[in-house]
């Protein structure tokens, strides 16, 4: 099947590579964002699905706006009986999703309805659901709502953060989308209808909603510092620095009682009080540094027993 790939950040590569290397399809453009600004300098770089494809001679469309009639038009040029969704990162209109027969097939890192929007993986983690998965999906107009050709299911495990759970969902999801095309191209699938219970929205995690609460339960905020690990990333306020967090640990040797945001540093942890139980910190970045062990920051820095993480 001749199809144009849509697709921006690095989970997408799996499910490309998979289909520039099937004998059943033919991948004859890749659809993505324009170049961002990345690194100090804020140079401009190719999204890695862009970087991919023009690796293995894959012509690039960078649209600035992918629902404009001129951009439409150059998709029809290209004739794609299908194209495939992996993360693009932008809405697709009705223009746009009438260019080729047989539609745009989205995998989506849900299980459908659950989890609708820009950040399902984060989502699951920081809601403590034990199962999430992979959905293929017709794309419609409205947000993440088209009829489903397939799933696939993984459990979310107690140390996951999102980029562990996300890679895990790129590689199986692969698998899902090269076989929903696969069935596509044969006519053997039929999507049917999303549920009408169960939906729930995962929007884009910003960098301020990233900021650890320490007034809410440790659980809480252990799952939610993995659900933004790495990005956008969990931090918080120390005294006048913004440090950077990774995953922490609710332990049971932690001391009786701290108040949210309270710090105590023995011989061996640093920890931190929440609306419940002390949280044991792992690895923090202060500004303009490296990571590091906690303890050894926090010894390092001689905190004053009046500071308070916020």
């Amino acid at each position: 099947m001749r199809l144009v790939f849509a697709g921006t950040p690095e989970p997408a590569l799996p499910s490309l590579r998979r289909l520039i290397d099937s004998p059943r399809h033919e991948v004859v453009a890749v659809l993505t964002r324009p170049d961002a600004a990345s690194g100090r300098r804020g140079k401009p770089e190719p999204s890695p699905v862009a970087r991919e494809a023009l690796d293995r001679g894959i012509p690039v469309l960078r649209p600035s706006k992918p629902n404009s009639p001129e951009f439409v038009a150059e998709l029809a040029e290209l004739a794609p009986e299908c194209c495939a969704v992996v993360a693009y990162g932008a809405l697709l209109r009705d223009g746009l999703l009438a260019v080729p027969a047989r539609g745009w097939i989205n995998l989506h890192f849900s299980l459908l309805p659950a989890w609708r929007g820009a950040a399902p993986v984060q989502a699951a983690i920081a809601a403590g659901d034990a199962i999430t998965g992979a959905t293929t999906f017709q794309i419609e107009p409205s947000l993440d709502s088209g009829p489903v050709y397939g799933i696939v299911t993984e459990t979310i495990r107690p140390t996951d953060t999102a980029g562990d759970l996300l890679e895990r969902l790129a590689d199986s999801g692969a698998a899902l989308l090269s076989t929903t095309l696969d069935g596509v191209a044969d006519q053997t699938l039929t999507p049917r209808p999303q549920p009408a219970d169960g939906v729930s929205i995962a929007p884009k995690i910003t960098v301020e909603e990233a900021r650890v609460r320490w007034d809410l339960p440790a659980q809480v905020v252990e799952r939610r510092i993995r659900a933004v690990t790495p990005n956008p990333g969990a931090w918080t306020q120390i005294g006048d620095l913004r440090v950077k967090l990774g995953p922490v640990q609710v332990g049971a040797d932690a001391p009786e009682s701290l108040s949210p945001g309270a710090i105590h540093v023995d011989r061996k942890n640093a920890w931190i009080g929440t609306g419940s139980d002390p949280v044991r910190l792992g690895q923090l970045q202060p500004p303009g540094k490296k990571l590091m062990n906690a303890v050894d920051w926090a010894r390092g820095a001689r905190l004053d027993s009046a500071v308070r993480a916020s």
